[in-house]
C-alpha cells in the first residue's frame, strides 16, 4: 500500500511538533526543515487542526503545537483519516468501479483484508512510539531550529 504525500507530510509534521513540544512551530519552519511546500503543509495543518490533533495559534508569534499527548495520537486513526479519500483499487468504495471483473473478482476481498491488516498494525502505535527515547530523531529535528 502506498501512502499519499499528504500522509507522509502529516507524519512529519506530527513528529516535528512532538519533538518541539516546548513551544510553537511555524509552518515555514517545518517547510524549511523538510524542504517541502508550505502550501501542502497548510493543508495538512488544517486537516489536523480540524480533527483536534494540533492547535493552530494565530498572530505574530503564532504557530502550531500538539493539542493531544503523543500517547493519545494513534497512527492508524491519523492515516485512515488522511487517506479516507484515497482508494486502493477502483472497486473499493469511492472508486470508479468500472472493472468488468467486479462481480467475479476475489482479489478485492484479499486487498481489503490486506488493507485492514495494514490499519490494524498501525493502530498498535502512537506518535509517542515514534519520538520517545529517539535521540537521533530529536537531534535531527532540533538542530535546524537552533541554527
Amino acid at each position: 500500500m502506498k501512502l499519499t504525500v499528504q500522509s507522509d507530510y502529516t507524519l512529519r509534521v506530527l513528529m516535528h511538533l512532538a519533538v518541539n513540544s516546548k513551544g510553537l512551530v511555524t509552518i515555514s519552519e517545518i517547510a524549511q526543515h523538510f524542504d517541502i511546500s508550505k502550501n501542502h503543509l497548510m493543508k495538512v495543518a488544517h486537516q489536523l487542526s480540524k480533527r483536534g490533533v494540533i492547535e493552530a495559534v494565530r498572530g505574530r508569534s503564532g504557530g502550531l503545537r500538539l493539542a493531544q499527548s503523543p500517547n493519545d495520537i494513534n497512527l492508524g486513526n491519523i492515516i485512515k483519516f488522511i487517506e479516507q479519500s484515497s482508494v486502493m483499487v477502483e472497486c473499493f468504495p469511492g472508486g470508479k468501479n468500472g472493472c468488468i471483473l467486479n462481480n467475479a473478482c476475489r482479489l478485492k476481498g484479499i486487498l481489503f483484508e490486506a488493507q485492514t491488516a495494514f490499519f490494524e498494525c498501525l493502530n498498535k502505535y502512537t506518535l509517542a512510539d515514534l519520538v520517545v527515547d529517539n535521540s537521533p530523531l530529536k537531534q535531527l529535528l532540533l538542530e535546524t531550529n537552533a541554527a
